[in-house]
């Protein structure tokens, strides 16, 4: 049985949307990573499939146990490691205080590592520390307990980049030991470096499940080519040839087939050449085309270094 298998959830506040019809199953020791703009009903999905929201149809089984089940979600929730994207901490406790709290409920047999590791200072107010270092304290709460399944909702947020290179190794020791992970991140690199399989949400569906060499695919080749002959624009202006500039180099983004590229370059003497994958975000972006308009909109941003933002200002629960 898979340890995430989520069949037809859906998740309706009044006439809105959250999810629906929302259909994936994760398997034992897999990363599996979700992608959407804002408000697309990621962090919905998670809190339903937590029992946080009850689904207004269909269902889902964590770890084999019946998540419409209290009983069962309950046992399902002892195995289970959460990191929520807006973790309401006590701000009056410190960390030391809130850890022992979790530590009584769920166990800390990995706490003194994940602290020192981090670099957590537990002796500090909660209320007095910075967005990473409260970011530190969900993270130690969510591992220290060694649970089977972690869902991880954008994990990174808050932490300079040394410390997400930190919890990337520390995801992957988990996953190596047998752990399993959903991870919904606002970072396309963070996807891609540490998903097997990636979810695509749109407007509260999922739109595709795919592995990661799959998805960028969609997005084509980078391709960079010198010749020794003067060339027109119309030269290169052929099926699978998109975002073309000539000059001196000639540069293109390549939709089609290998061999048709070849026969493409083959008419001209090739001094050098340059073939790479586009960036991760033009391949997501195929599944938004029309939707998200403006880099840095509030609602679907994408920015220039491949962050999708998944805060919702229309409606916070939809998150």
């Amino acid at each position: 049985m898979p340890a995430i298998d989520c069949q037809s959830l859906t998740k309706y506040y009044g006439d809105v949307c959250g999810i629906e019809d929302v259909s994936f199953a994760v398997e034992d020791g897999e990363v599996f990573g979700f992608l959407g703009p804002n408000g697309a009903g990621k962090t919905t999905a998670i809190r339903t499939l937590l029992g946080f929201l009850s689904p207004t149809s269909g269902g889902a089984t964590l770890l084999g146990h019946d998540v419409t089940d209290p009983t069962q979600l309950r046992r399902a929730r002892e195995r289970i490691g959460y990191l929520p994207g807006d973790p309401g901490l006590d701000t009056d406790r410190t960390a030391k205080a809130f850890l022992d709290h979790q530590a009584a409920l769920r166990g800390s047999a990995q706490r003194d590592e994940l602290v020192a590791r981090f670099g957590l200072d537990e002796s500090r107010r909660i209320g007095d520390l910075s967005r990473g270092n409260r970011q530190k304290v969900a993270l130690v709460a969510a591992f220290m307990h060694e649970p089977e399944l972690l869902l991880l909702d954008e994990p990174t947020s808050g932490l300079d980049p040394l410390l997400q290179e930190e919890f990337a190794a520390l995801v992957r020791e988990r996953v190596e030991n047998g752990t399993t992970v959903l991870l919904s991140s606002h970072v396309l690199g963070e996807v891609a470096a540490l998903c097997d399989r990636v979810g695509v949400i749109r407007e509260g569906r999922l739109v595709a499940v795919e592995s990661v060499e799959a998805l960028r695919s969609r997005g084509g080749k980078q391709v960079r080519v010198r010749v020794a002959e003067n060339v027109s624009r119309e030269a290169f202006e052929v099926r699978g040839t998109m975002n073309l500039r000539v000059g001196e180099t000639v540069s293109f983004t390549w939709t089609g087939e290998y061999d048709a590229l070849i026969d493409l370059l083959d008419g001209f003497t090739v001094h050098d050449l340059e073939i790479v994958d586009a960036p991760l975000e033009k391949a997501f972006m195929t599944f938004y085309d029309g939707d998200v308009q403006t880099m840095g909109e509030t609602r679907g941003a994408v920015t220039d270094g491949g962050s999708v933002t998944d805060g919702d200002e229309r409606l916070r629960g939809r998150r």
